[in-house]
């Protein structure tokens, strides 16, 4: 399985350093949520891990290769980017918005091949919106664009997915449906899936592996249960008006 190594990595701008010192590795076939309190450069991470911006200091590997050395079109057939922004759009299918998933092996203005339909059909089935194929994106719920997006990113046929967010603008049960859904891809089809989210306690239940940023700390990673029992999750989430009870796994008011 791929899996995308930071190797003493420092995100940020020319003129601030928002992370320093970052070690990691994203595992092939898991799900790993990336938290942090807000500030802490969640976001500033991904972008770097998407190559959208340069590192400051340190490199990104993914699959032994320096990701500096890789061509933008080499990029977007390892690492697919689903972000927070919501998609609108008019007069357009769902099976075509996912279809431009392939524009890496096709071009802006090329035609879909066989194969490119077939890897199409397979991305629509794997999220499981069939029914929507034929459906204008505009006229989807929130959460139905959302899975239309995961759908685009798995028919661009990467063994990376990030996603800034992607639960942000649902309901509790669409969140809970979207979080169940990237976790089985991960496991099914062996992609390394990597997620920012605020929701806690939704991590804490189906995340893999959970990333924790911080200014102070830099960045820990492990299991959900590893990072309970060394007192990580108490200490990055420090609050007067909580506490992390070890016995549940979640955040108590």
């Amino acid at each position: 399985m791929s899996s995308l190594r930071l190797h003493h990595l420092s995100t940020g701008y020319r003129q601030k350093v928002v992370a320093r010192g970052l070690n990691a590795t994203l595992e092939g076939g898991q799900l790993t949520c990336l938290l942090g309190p807000n500030g802490a450069g969640k976001s500033t991470l991904l972008r770097t891990l998407c190559a959208f911006q340069p590192p400051l200091e340190g490199r990104i590997e993914i699959d032994g290769c320096d990701i500096d050395t890789l061509t933008p079109k080499d990029v977007s057939t390892r690492i697919a980017v689903v972000l927070t922004d919501r998609v609108d759009v008019h007069g357009l299918r769902v099976s075509d918005l996912v279809g431009m998933g392939r524009m890496p092996y096709t071009g802006f203005w090329g035609r879909l091949q066989d194969a490119d339909h077939e890897a199409v059909a397979e991305a629509i089935r794997l999220v499981g919106i069939e029914a929507l194929a034929n459906r204008e994106v505009d006229t989807l719920s929130d959460g139905e664009r959302q899975k239309v997006m995961i759908a685009k990113a798995l028919a661009q046929q990467t063994p990376v997915i990030l996603l800034d967010e992607p639960t942000a603008f649902l309901d509790f049960p669409s969140k809970v449906e979207m979080m169940l859904l990237l976790r089985r891809l991960a496991h099914d089809t062996g992609r390394a899936i990597l997620l920012s989210t605020h929701d806690l306690d939704m991590a804490l239940q189906t995340a893999d592996t959970l990333w924790l940023l911080s200014q102070s700390e830099g960045l820990a990673m492990g299991t959900p249960q590893q990072l309970a029992e060394s007192d990580q999750l108490s200490r990055f989430f420090q609050s007067p008006h909580m506490r992390f009870a070890k016995l549940s796994m979640r955040f108590v008011i």
